[in-house]
């Protein structure tokens, strides 16, 4: 049964960074996803928390340059997403783009992959 893996934006940092040891493993989480043919699951607010701080979308993308494109998957943000993030976020008090990538996981049934502490709220 095939897997699928979304990655917040703080993963993609390491690895698009180079950022040491966490870059390192998160390469190497990738490769063992790709190998098993699992899916990595990506979405439109990953690219724009990469573009807000100078990084590009050729990098992303650049990351899979060498791999079968179908393991790689664009999942879509909806409304009923936005609203149920923005619920998540003044409950638990956590920033709304965190909020949203575990929600985008949730419903796209994948393991959340992230280094960022909010989500031990």
């Amino acid at each position: 049964m095939q897997r699928s893996f979304y990655f917040d934006t703080s993963i993609w940092l390491d690895i698009v960074g180079k950022r040491g040891r966490n870059g390192e493993y998160a390469m190497k989480l990738i490769q063992k996803i790709l190998v098993d043919d699992d899916v990595i699951l990506f979405s439109d607010l990953v690219i724009q928390e990469l573009r807000s701080i100078g990084r590009s979308q050729k990098e992303f993308f650049r990351i899979f340059s060498k791999s079968e494109k179908e393991n790689l998957r664009r999942v879509h943000i909806y409304r009923a997403h936005i609203q149920e993030a923005r619920e998540i976020a003044r409950r638990r008090h956590v920033p709304l783009g965190d909020a949203l990538h575990a929600i985008l996981a949730k419903h796209n049934n994948a393991f959340l992959i992230s280094r960022d502490r909010d989500f031990e709220k």
